[in-house]
């Protein structure tokens, strides 16, 4: 899980490159399209691709909805990184499993500890002090359209976590056939919304760019591992979701070295407040 948030470190460089400034629907569907040719080529080389076409219909609809949700979640995401600079909205992202922790909450009655409350607090302390920097930077937290897409597109993630703990520790089903039909689905998913867009929505000049694809590549390969984690017997989801987050830490290290953030050095204290947060919440389970 730990090579899974490095690699989404990557991606989430690759992913704002390939937006800033560029039109968003035909860079998700070429991203998503890139990264699920390379994983078909790689399941038929290592001879895993016959047992991941094996898939009940009911299974297939379980994947349809992880893919809607995904989808939904990558275009609020994908649209906040062209308004928001990399090192507010990596950030914000790495709240994310606060959120999975709320949906334990909610959907299994967990009701935190001390200690977890605690955790959820600094995690929020430092979501505040990156909303005061960001109105330095013009970027007010209450009336940026970015902020509202980032916030919603990393609830709906973590809405995908939860569910993603379901489909592979609960239900049992072969991660193979949980990535191959979802990232399947998710192309033509993204494909029609992309249509639909063309065909009824503002069209944005579209520039091809070689961190697309490379966007895509790295989601595929940082999902694998992160499959492989989420299957293997005990795991936990809120502290999966808490190591993985940690790819904050490469984003705004890209924020600042290729993008030159400003303020990065309080953005800095602002994001060890979150993972000290989060190394409370992981300690604490």
């Amino acid at each position: 899980i730990l090579s899974s948030a490095v690699i989404l470190g990557f991606y989430d460089l690759f992913k704002k490159q390939a937006v800033d400034g560029n039109s968003v629907m035909p860079a998700l569907f070429f991203a998503t399209l890139s990264g699920t040719v390379c994983y078909i080529l790689a399941a038929a080389a290592t001879g895993t691709i016959q047992p991941a076409l094996t898939c009940p219909r009911h299974v297939f609809f379980l994947l349809v909805l992880k893919s809607v949700i995904v989808s939904l979640s990558w275009i609020c995401v994908y649209y906040s990184l062209r308004e928001l600079p990399l090192s507010i909205a990596a950030p914000i992202r790495a709240t994310s499993p606060v959120w999975t922790l709320v949906g334990g909450i909610l959907l299994y009655r967990e009701i935190p500890t001390p200690v977890q409350a605690v955790g959820m607090a600094v995690i929020f302390a430092g979501y505040y002090v990156f909303s005061v920097l960001g109105k330095k930077e013009g970027i007010r937290f209450s009336r940026n359209k970015g902020i509202f897409l980032v916030i919603l597109g990393t609830a709906l993630g973590a809405g995908s976590a939860l569910y993603d703990k379901y489909l592979l520790g609960v239900l049992h089903i072969p991660r193979a056939v949980v990535q191959f039909w979802f990232s399947a689905d998710l192309v033509v998913l993204l494909g029609a919304a992309w249509g639909i867009r063309q065909l009824f929505g503002h069209k944005h000049p579209f520039q091809w760019r070689w961190s697309i694809p490379l966007c895509g590549i790295s989601l595929i390969a940082a999902d694998w591992l992160y499959f492989q984690a989420l299957s293997e017997p005990g795991t936990q989801i809120a502290i999966l979701s808490l190591l993985r987050r940690c790819n904050c830490i490469v984003a705004v290290a890209a924020a600042y070295f290729v993008y030159r953030d400003k303020n990065i050095k309080s953005k800095a204290l602002a994001l060890l407040l979150i993972l000290l947060g989060a190394s409370i919440l992981a300690l604490q389970k």
